[in-house]
């Protein structure tokens, strides 16, 4: 039931404005505040469970983890935070100006056309339309009406500050001021891309350049979507519900401006080690450590607010959700800046840990003030008492626990992965070379995660039914009274005037003095990586991509593989022995857009290139349980069934000519011919290996683009000796000149239960009858390096890494004795004949006499 309290005021002073505060917006905001909330939780615990159990919910293309992951992000983020921003936007700001909105028919436009957003993400997304670029990763259409829906929230907003009633713009507006402001900037610039089709686009920047600018995005729509809007929010609701007025006004001054100025220059803490210049990285590493000063300024300002009230804290189920997401925000804060230090940052990226971060911030500092606007606005609109105050005491508890279970888990899985993959052996071998080692060492954190999410979600379960009741139990005051005397005159500048107190009072030069300051950083740090060629050295081996190559990296974006694996090898001794060699600037000059990646749930992808053939990566597809033995990967079946769009690759070469990547003229012409000669030969293969596949299916095409990733580099031949000549000691070790065959039944068993012991994975590529799969057939008597018991010996103990076997056989270390158990197992089985072998590469195998054992 709603209430028109238009006539409610009959006799106010002529000296007085009347007028009526918009609560339906407000009131509309909120709801879907909840509604999306309770959707991105669930997505996020559905993207939870698929890391605990990867056949959850079957093999549903639109339900795939690769699929969900953007959904969640984006659901939490600009669903569920988006909405709770101009919940508390269109409640604070009209009572702050004492003025209405501007305009009631911009408020409902920008409501539906958000929502109709949102739905327009959703549906995209689980369909794989999706451009990688995280928190950007919805298409050129909707991109547009971002940008429309954006303005037209920015248009009411200064139309409101504009007829405002109150000379001085209070601290939460400045804040909503740089949130509408830099936000625009941010969406457009890293938005650009040319379109290919309605659902496909490329971004016009490439490689470096694409990763500096992205990064500069995504982290500052943490700070200026994420940050920023709750920060006014904090200042308005805090002093509100505590009846106290802010700490200190001088800090708040400083917060802002310090913020505002310091924050766009940190995104490139986000690519630390990584190909992006040197001068860039430090400049993201120094900005970094500089904020923790303005953000702590703002949290303390935030919590001293509080003196005198903190007996309050205690009843008050707003204030504790108040209390937790300011602190909260003091602990991400000061936790970034550090994770920015190149030392902790060589620990913690690519891991959980930075999962944990991330979501200490969303549930604690965006999640704590969202829940406690809406414990708050919603009895204040309809006119009653919360329904019930002890839900929402356990809805805090319950909140705190899962935030507590999430992040614990993420952080100790994070610095445990991390540990592990830098871990070596004393002959200086990589102690875990086998990454699903470390994946199977945390499994029992994913579990604990888990529970948290589920504690969390359960919470905001009862917050939904707890504002559902008291909704129902009083009237929505649709249009809210008050009055206030008109602002005759803008403020003047006076020697008794101090200058930010004249600038509170002119809002288009405040606005264009947040402008300013937050363009400096953004074009200092881009131009120079634009313009200055040596910033990025070119590689004269780098080519562009085939057509074929191109269409499957496009289905590496659509099935969304780039939210668990990198392309990006640090020059770390452990990546190097781990990956190949590290990667370099030059080699990403053609990638529209860059797939660096921020997250190692799956191993890093830069030099996979020829390390395995077809038919593995195709049967890792199928079913990854049966090439990695622990996989939490889920499968894609429906690779093999689809087909990609042939009549779109004339358009995505003309695009790419068009972005500066190097074709020859009238190429796009040829392509679709040139496309299908590749793909006929990727699936003639595959048959050949027992799996019928159409040259046509998005497999096809995904393999074509895996075989390609690093192998550029690797025809230069400056490049193969030198990283040949790093290599050499992980190569060669030690001898076993005196090993001789063991003969005895035991040892024979001994080592053939180390060949097919899960964590050894010798099995996986040679299969348990060593018929051969990816590697060679083991029992044809042709071997490729050396047949005695100690040239055997040495090969498993030091691998063949730029053929994608580690030491010991992707495996744990072994012993000399179990060295020579299995391979004196191997050498048991010669002329075996084993059904179905992998057919000898007579170019490379030579026979081995009988008498050498």
């Amino acid at each position: 039931m709603t209430i028109d309290n238009k006539q409610e005021s009959a006799s106010a002073s002529a000296s007085l404005d009347e007028f009526h505060y918009d609560n339906r917006t407000v009131r509309d905001f909120g709801a879907a505040t909840l509604v999306w909330g309770i959707v991105g939780f669930l997505v996020g615990l559905i993207v939870a469970l698929k890391l605990v159990y990867p056949d959850f919910l079957g093999f549903i293309p639109e339900l795939s983890y690769g699929r969900l992951r953007p959904l969640h992000t984006n659901a939490v983020i600009f669903a569920f935070a988006g909405n709770a921003i101009f919940f508390g936007i269109y409640y604070s700001l009209p009572r702050l100006c004492k003025a209405p909105m501007w305009s009631t028919a911009l408020s409902r436009i920008h409501f539906w056309g958000w929502q109709l957003i949102i739905v327009a993400a959703a549906l995209t997304l689980t369909h794989g339309i999706n451009t990688s670029k995280e928190y950007a990763e919805l298409e050129w259409p909707i991109d547009i009406a971002i940008t429309l829906i954006w303005v037209v929230f920015g248009a009411n907003m200064m139309g409101t500050i504009y007829k405002r009633r109150v000379r001085h713009m209070y601290v939460a507006i400045w804040f909503y001021l740089a949130t509408f402001i830099t936000v625009a900037v941010l969406h457009i610039v890293n938005s650009l891309e040319l379109p290919v089709s309605l659902f496909k686009s490329y971004s016009i920047y490439a490689g470096v350049q694409d990763a500096l600018v992205q990064w500069w995005y995504g982290h500052n729509a943490v700070a200026f979507f994420l940050t920023t809007p709750f920060l006014g929010i904090m200042y308005y609701f805090i002093p509100k519900v505590a009846n106290r007025p802010v700490f200190s006004y001088r800090l708040s001054i400083i917060h802002f401006w310090a913020l505002v100025f310091l924050y766009i220059w940190a995104g490139p803490h986000h690519l630390l080690y990584t190909a992006l210049p040197e001068w860039a990285q430090s400049l993201g590493v120094v900005f970094s450590i500089m904020l923790i000063a303005p953000s702590w300024g703002g949290m303390i300002n935030g919590l001293l607010t509080l003196r005198g009230a903190w007996d309050t804290v205690r009843e008050s189920p707003v204030l504790k959700f108040l209390v937790i997401g300011v602190t909260a925000y003091g602990m991400s804060t000061f936790e970034g800046p550090m994770m920015a230090l190149k030392n902790v940052n060589a620990l913690t990226h690519y891991t959980d840990y930075t999962i944990a971060h991330v979501h200490m911030g969303a549930l604690a500092w965006n999640g704590g003030l969202s829940f406690a606007m809406l414990y708050y606005i919603i009895p204040k609109i309809y006119r009653t008492e919360l329904f019930s105050v002890k839900l929402a005491n356990i809805h805090f508890w319950a909140a705190t626990l899962g935030i507590i279970f999430y992040v614990l888990s993420m952080y100790f899985g994070g610095i445990t992965q991390s540990l592990m993959w830098k871990e070596f052996t004393d002959e200086g071998l990589l102690r875990y070379p086998n990454f699903l080692e470390t994946v199977t060492q945390i499994m029992p954190m994913y579990a604990l995660r888990v529970v948290g999410g589920l504690l969390y979600i359960t919470g905001a379960v009862l917050c939904v039914y707890n504002i559902w009741a008291t909704a129902r139990q009083g009237e929505l005051l649709a249009a809210e009274h008050d009055e206030a005397a008109p602002l005759l005159h803008e403020g003047r500048l006076t020697k008794d005037t101090s200058i930010h107190r004249w600038l509170e009072s002119r809002p288009t030069q405040f606005a264009v003095l947040t402008f300013v300051a937050i363009l400096i950083g953004g074009l200092i740090e881009y131009v120079p990586t634009a313009l200055i060629e040596s910033n990025i050295p070119t590689i004269a081996a780098v080519k562009p991509y085939t057509p074929l190559e191109l269409e499957g990296r496009d289905v590496y974006i659509e099935e969304g593989c780039n939210g668990c694996h990198s392309q990006m090898i640090r020059p770390f001794r452990s990546e190097v022995e781990r990956y190949g060699d590290y990667s370099k600037a030059g080699e990403f000059v053609y990638d529209h857009p860059f797939l660096w990646g921020s997250k190692r749930t799956g191993p890093d992808l830069h030099r996979i290139g020829g390390k395995y053939p077809d038919s593995w990566h195709a049967l890792h597809m199928k079913d990854p349980q049966a090439t990695s033995p622990g996989s939490i990967m889920p499968a894609y079946p429906w690779l093999f069934e689809h087909e990609y769009d042939a009549s779109l690759i004339a358009a995505k070469i003309s695009a790419m000519q068009t972005l500066g990547v190097p074709y020859e003229e009238g190429y796009e012409d040829r392509a679709a011919a040139d496309m299908q000669q590749q793909a006929e030969g990727i699936a003639s293969g595959l048959t050949e290996s027992g799996m019928e596949v159409s040259p046509g299916s998005k497999l096809v095409a995904l393999v074509a683009y895996l075989q390609r990733l690093g192998t550029d580099i690797k025809t230069d031949a400056a490049y193969v000796a030198q990283f040949e000549a790093m290599m050499t000691k992980v190569q060669t070790g030690p001898g076993f000149e005196g090993a001789r065959l063991l003969n005895d039944t035991a040892d024979i068993a001994a080592g053939q239960a180390i060949f097919n012991e899960q964590r050894n994975l010798c099995y996986t590529c040679h299969r348990s009858d060593l018929g051969g799969q990816v590697g060679p057939n083991l029992t044809d008597g042709q071997w490729l390096h050396g047949c005695t018991v100690a040239e055997i010996m040495a090969n498993i103990k030091s691998g063949f890494q730029m053929k994608g076997m580690l030491p010991y056989g992707s495996g744990k270390s072994l012993t000399e004795q179990e060295l020579q158990q299995v391979t004196s197992f191997i050498i048991s089985l010669q002329g075996s004949n084993p059904a179905n072998p992998k057919a000898v590469d007579p170019e490379r195998a030579s026979p081995c006499e009988a008498q050498t054992w």
